[in-house]
């Protein structure tokens, strides 16, 4: 199982991760709603703006304070890095 670090040393596993987007448009801004009212927000933004959102696979929402690109950068280079592996063994 491979982590990404999203933000202040806190980690979500890679194969979890179902999307990664901005929370600027209207429609995200009220998933975010939804998943507080519902209690499935675990907000890592350690009281920064949220620059990044991430739905995990048990509908999950993430708050980072991290770039969803930087995110999506770090996912690529663990998946990438697991392919290597998976060609040398």
């Amino acid at each position: 199982m491979k982590f990404i670090n999203i933000g202040f040393g806190n980690m979500v596993a890679s194969d979890r991760v179902v999307t990664i987007v901005s929370p600027d448009s209207a429609p995200i801004k009220r998933l975010m709603q939804d998943a507080k009212d519902a209690g499935r927000v675990i907000d890592v933004s350690c009281g920064r703006r949220t620059r990044s959102v991430i739905i995990t696979d048990s509908e999950h929402v993430i708050f980072s304070a991290i770039q969803a690109e930087t995110i999506a950068n770090r996912l690529d280079d663990s998946e990438g890095a697991e392919d290597i592996e998976a060609v040398e063994d």
